[in-house]
């Protein structure tokens, strides 16, 4: 087991002072600060090797090739997928997009039904909206219980619609419920359905095999794994992604372009136009390694502890409703509560005047705070750095919150 004081000192931004307070980072969730590690990848990336990648028959440009390849090499051995399986994207919105107008608007029509939740991060749904407006498909979502949990009765009579796709993630973001996403995904398969997995929330606190859990996509995003921001990826099954029509096209996703017509270029290259981001793609494969480094079983029992702990203290202010499940086992990264009677920006905004940054809002998931009968939360998020000093300084912040409001 790792120690968090330790792994603080790989963080240089955690040394900061806010409004003469030391920094409490609890927002992990929206972005996850990065290792000296993964800076100095990108750094040494640009001031030794910058060049742009397939193109240059020149010694920076064979560099810079090798190092992205290497990249993909690394995340698609992190997840127990190919190389030729992973696509390198902006972020999981991205990846999530790709899949609903690559596959969605050639494998959807008119009354088919794709199946999401009622928990999905706005990326996992509004993308579904459009491709259903756009085919004449219809979404349906699983409820979620006042327990912060999916309904799987639910799931399974909204299975016998026949899905052609199940959109779930693995990890709520607004909640940190984790779902049993190997369970629902072979229920989904029985039922002719095609599944794809958010995995943005789980993909830095636990260990994630996509052929362990049967899905045919799984996403997620760099900046929440100690990587850099505008890099992310989308798994997909091989046979999969070989059937799908291009999502971006023009430079570097061709094959041969005519005067009428063009061909593509092979998976994954096919879903790559144009110059990548190869210093995040190096940034990326810095970040696993320092995951790896640590242990991703080491990383979960750490990410347990907190969660439980947070649970705990917080549990103890009378002022804080926690929402979803107590059992630290079945969750992951983050806490949310309300507040009574203070709305959740002002709560933020107090704990910010001492150094404490938390989430306040719907966290992009409207759905699930509306089903819940709520506007607005606080999300208290984690990572490898995250200690119990920092859940102590947001339990004695919220005493603020009371001194102010007068509740």
């Amino acid at each position: 087991m790792f120690d968090p004081k330790q792994v603080r000192k790989d963080f240089p931004i955690l040394g900061r002072v806010i409004h003469d307070k030391p920094l409490v980072y609890l927002d992990s969730g929206a972005t996850s600060q990065k290792p000296k590690v993964v800076l100095d990848a990108e750094r040494e990336y640009y001031e030794q090797h910058n060049a742009n990648v397939h193109r240059g028959a020149h010694t920076l440009g064979d560099e810079a090739t090798q190092m992205y390849q290497d990249a993909r090499s690394v995340v698609a051995r992190f997840i127990g997928g190919q190389s030729q399986e992973v696509v390198f994207v902006r972020n999981a919105t991205e990846a999530l997009n790709l899949v609903a107008y690559a596959w969605g608007l050639d494998s959807l029509r008119a009354g088919d039904v794709i199946l999401t939740t009622e928990m999905e991060h706005h990326a996992n749904l509004v993308p579904w909206q459009e491709v259903a407006r756009r085919t004449g498909a219809k979404v349906e979502l699983v409820k979620v219980s006042a327990q912060g949990l999916l309904d799987q009765e639910d799931y399974k009579r909204k299975l016998k619609l026949k899905p052609k796709l199940v959109a779930i993630v693995q990890v709520s973001n607004a909640l940190g419920t984790i779902n049993p996403v190997f369970e629902m995904t072979r229920m989904a398969h029985k039922a002719g359905a095609v599944v794809v997995v958010d995995g943005a929330q789980a993909i830095p606190h636990m260990s994630v095999n996509v052929n362990d859990l049967e899905c045919d996509f799984y996403v997620f995003s760099g900046h929440k794994m100690l990587g850099p921001m505008g890099i992310g990826v989308l798994w997909g099954r091989g046979n999969i992604l070989e059937s799908m029509s291009p999502f971006l096209t023009g430079g570097g996703m061709i094959n041969e372009v005519y005067a009428d017509h063009s061909t593509w270029a092979q998976v994954p290259e096919k879903f790559e136009a144009g110059t990548p981001n190869v210093a995040g793609a190096v940034g990326i494969k810095a970040a696993i390694e320092y995951l790896e480094g640590l242990g991703m079983d080491n990383i979960r029992k750490h990410d347990e502890d907190i969660v439980g702990y947070a649970l705990a203290k917080l549990g103890e202010v009378e002022q804080i409703t926690l929402l979803g499940g107590r059992d630290a086992s079945k969750r992951s990264g983050s806490v949310n509560f309300i507040y009574e009677g203070v709305h959740a920006h002002d709560v933020a905004t107090i704990l910010d005047s001492l150094g404490v940054a938390v989430r306040s809002g719907h966290h992009c998931t409207m759905v699930l705070h509306n089903a819940l009968g709520i506007t607005a939360s606080i999300r208290a998020s984690f990572n490898v750095y995250t200690i119990h000093e920092d859940i102590e300084r947001l339990v004695v912040a919220l005493g603020k919150v009371k001194q102010v409001f007068g509740r």
